[in-house]
């Protein structure tokens, strides 16, 4: 959370949150947040969570497009983070919500898996996916991103969005790119068959630090 600065008594608006945990932390550093996401499960998590931390943390049951229904406010930040954007079919229409959002001079602060990373198969042994945003992604897994040893076999959806495609529909949308930057490790251990070269840093083994695993983005809306 490094680009997002001080954030006391700032309001900020988390997409995506699902159970809450930045969120909370987020409210813990001083911030007055929000939080939204889809699943109706993760909600109620992200509540008790909240109840148990002692935060005021407020959160949303909803899709990201539909939030302008039914929220009627303004933000200092919007904040993204970490297997997002693939759940989302129109980067456009994202950026537009987060346009809405924030205050004239508001930032959006992103940090996101590297759209690199996603071209390749489970097992990183070579390239099986489109980088472009071509057509949407549709596998079955087992397991679920949060616990791969759990009971459950399931069909996903996917689109992979270019870094192009993210940087542009947030510049179509009156939104100024400040800072951008790349990581060559992930802070989570969420990929087959990676190593933790330092405490808290993992790497594919055979790609080392050849690729880029995770980028971040500081962006700022125009005032005018």
């Amino acid at each position: 959370m490094e680009l997002l600065g001080d954030i006391k008594d700032k309001t900020i608006l988390h997409l995506q949150c699902h159970f809450g945990q930045d969120s909370i932390s987020l409210s813990r550093l001083g911030g007055k947040v929000t939080g939204i996401d889809l699943s109706d499960t993760a909600i109620a998590a992200a509540d008790e969570l909240a109840q148990k931390c002692g935060t005021n943390t407020q959160f949303i049951c909803t899709d990201v497009y539909n939030l302008p229904n039914i929220l009627d406010q303004k933000f200092d930040i919007v904040f993204t983070s970490y297997g997002t954007i693939g759940w989302l079919p129109d980067l456009d229409r994202w950026a537009k919500v987060i346009s809405h959002f924030l205050n004239p001079g508001g930032k959006f602060i992103m940090a996101e898996f590297h759209p690199v990373v996603w071209m390749f198969d489970d097992d990183f042994e070579g390239v099986k996916y489109n980088y472009f945003n071509e057509k949407a992604i549709v596998e079955t897994y087992e397991g679920t991103y949060a616990d791969q040893s759990a009971d459950i076999v399931q069909e996903y959806v996917m689109w992979n969005h270019s870094l192009a495609e993210v940087l542009q529909s947030l510049i179509n949308n009156g939104i100024a790119i400040h800072q951008f930057r790349e990581f060559d490790w992930s802070p989570y251990p969420c990929f087959r068959h990676v190593e933790e070269f330092e405490k808290g840093k993992w790497r594919i083994p055979q790609f080392g630090n050849k690729i880029p695993l995770v980028f971040a983005l500081e962006t700022q809306k125009k005032s005018s």
